[in-house]
């Protein structure tokens, strides 16, 4: 089997063709997304998000949008709303197959009965201390709670007053019997229920206690007739439980847990445990910051659901975790951008440029390409006059060597307009800064005339001083400033997250300008701005307060490695 874009298959889908070709499986591939509602996706549940759902479209297949939320605590509505919009945004439809966890709480209730009155469960009264000190270590045995041996009569009694809130939070949680010798710690006796009193967003207070999430998932899955539970690698050592759980209860199916590596990326906080903190902590401005790494952070700062999806492909499915370059998407975005994306000029740092021997008067309107690869997207017009604006970094009073840009006596060409010379410049005399640069221009160098074909070494863009639209860009740079990423388990010696964050990781740039046909940019339209980057419009702008993120510059490390 091939893959979407003749891509060779992944390791799970080689599983699955191999149970087809055996006769394994009968019943049809069926795969699930179950993100738990604590927080927004990032870039790494896309990776998820693609594998699952291609999956289950690879071989005509279904997927199911679940959310496991069995921890009510931690959990809200607005996380539920999130996350159905970036798996919609991603592309991604899950039909009438929308389902929680809490749906199946009475069941997943009924089950831990069925494991009490067949001795596989007990009540235990350790305190959460006492069980981390019987539990043992990973060279040392564990010990068997004094509660294991109730009788199943009392084991029965306790657990539905538990239910029926007649102990505190805390106080008594409900384990599974299965060997506190295992080498796998997860095996020692894992705690299926506590107690909780906290408002479920679905359910109410109509429940005191809550199924664990190693417990709640593998049933959940087993419901639903999920063939294949896709996960994460850091759930390789919980998949005994997850079959232990499979085969102790009597369940309509029988589904396979398969681990991947998930997604690490450069200069990345992997974990929603740290992106709530810097919402919490306002660090960021939100969850949808675009220097975040959620799937709501990337859409804001102008990433593409198809350079996402690119993304996902490019870097495989694989069995072993490993660091993915964060190059490698910027260059995914890239590439989805320069198709779509129109050129226009504005300028970041503006600094006037006089044109001496252009009319006061006049208004010349130019021809510009609103894209080189794709005339069908036509032109546009451009106003000309006397005063412009220009970057002020391509003006030097005493510039280096190789400096193409202007300088006193150098000629540049403006883009899409004429070739002009410095003469003259002023500054402030206190503090050096420039005020303005006077140039003559050559009229017989429009672009497009007849003699237009004089060449000079550098071109500059520009923006018409009287028709200039204003605009405030932000400029984005890595979050963190270490390469490696921040995951959800730290070693003890790693520096916290707050350590590593880039304190420039974002410039405001209030007094920036733009050409006319930015006056009616719309939220999340995407422009190249030419020589400055990929910009998306921010969804905070308004008519007259046009704010711009730029998505990516227009540097590519990343393809110019991978040609090396």
């Amino acid at each position: 089997m091939e893959g979407a874009n003749n891509i060779p298959a992944n390791f799970i889908e080689n599983i699955i063709t191999d149970e087809l070709k055996e006769g394994k499986l009968t019943t049809g591939v069926h795969t699930r997304f179950p993100p738990e509602p604590n927080g927004y996706l990032h870039i790494g549940h896309a990776k998820s998000i693609c594998l699952n759902f291609a999956t289950a479209k690879g071989f005509d297949g279904l997927c199911n949008l679940r959310f496991d939320d069995t921890n009510p605590s931690k959990e809200d509505t607005e996380y539920v709303d999130s996350i159905q919009e970036d798996v919609r945004w991603l592309g991604f439809d899950w039909a009438d197959r929308l389902f929680y966890a809490s749906d199946y709480f009475e069941r997943i209730y009924e089950a831990a009965e069925e494991l009490i009155q067949t001795g596989r469960a007990f009540v235990c009264d350790l305190t959460p201390a006492e069980m981390r000190a019987y539990r043992g270590t990973l060279t040392e045995p564990g010990r068997e709670s004094p509660d294991r041996n109730r009788s199943v009569a009392e084991n029965l009694a306790l657990f539905r007053r538990m239910r029926a809130g007649e102990f505190p939070d805390g106080s008594r949680v409900l384990r599974a019997k299965i060997d506190m010798s295992s080498a796998n710690l997860n095996m020692r006796d894992p705690v299926l229920y506590r107690i909780l009193r906290a408002s479920h967003h679905r359910t109410a207070d109509r429940w005191c206690i809550y199924p664990m999430y190693d417990f709640a998932h593998p049933l959940s899955d087993a419901f639903e007739g999920i063939t294949h539970s896709i996960c994460t690698l850091e759930f390789e050592d919980h998949r005994p439980l997850y079959d232990w759980v499979i085969e102790q209860v009597t369940l309509p199916c029988r589904p396979q847990q398969i681990e991947f590596a998930r997604l690490n990326l450069t200069n990345t906080l992997m974990s929603k445990r740290y992106l709530r903190q810097l919402v919490e902590d306002g660090v960021v401005d939100g969850w949808d910051d675009p220097r975040m790494p959620t799937l709501s952070g990337l859409r804001r700062r102008g990433y593409t659901p198809e350079a996402i999806r690119d993304f996902c492909q490019r870097i495989g499915v694989a069995k072993s975790n490993s660091i993915v370059d964060i190059q490698m998407l910027e260059h995914c975005v890239r590439e989805d951008l320069n198709r779509r994306a129109a050129r226009v000029m504005a300028v970041l740092r503006p600094l006037k440029l006089v044109i001496d021997n252009y009319p006061a008067d006049q208004t010349e309107w130019l021809e510009a390409e609103n894209h080189p690869e794709f005339p069908e997207l036509g032109m546009r017009s451009m106003p000309f006059t006397k005063e412009i604006y220009i970057e002020q970094e391509d003006f030097a009073e005493n510039p280096p060597k190789k400096f193409f840009r202007l300088a006193p006596g150098q000629e540049v060409r403006l883009k899409s307009a004429y070739i002009i010379r410095c003469v003259d410049y002023t500054k402030d005399e206190l503090t050096g800064e420039i005020l303005a640069v006077h140039c003559t221009y050559d009229p017989e160098t429009r672009s497009g005339s007849a003699n237009s074909a004089r060449k000079v070494k550098g071109t500059l863009h520009w923006v018409s001083a009287a028709q200039a639209v204003p605009l405030q860009v932000r400029l984005y740079d890595y979050l963190m400033l270490a390469e490696s990423p921040v995951l959800e388990q730290e070693p003890e010696d790693t520096p916290t997250e707050t350590t590593r964050l880039n304190p420039e990781s974002v410039q405001r740039l209030t007094d920036c300008l733009a050409e006319p046909a930015l006056a009616e940019a719309q939220p999340g339209r995407h422009y190249q701005f030419l020589r400055n980057g990929y910009f998306c419009v921010d969804p905070s702008s308004r008519p007259g307060q046009l704010v711009m993120n730029r998505t990516v510059s227009l540097r590519d490390s990343w393809a110019k490695m991978a040609k090396s």
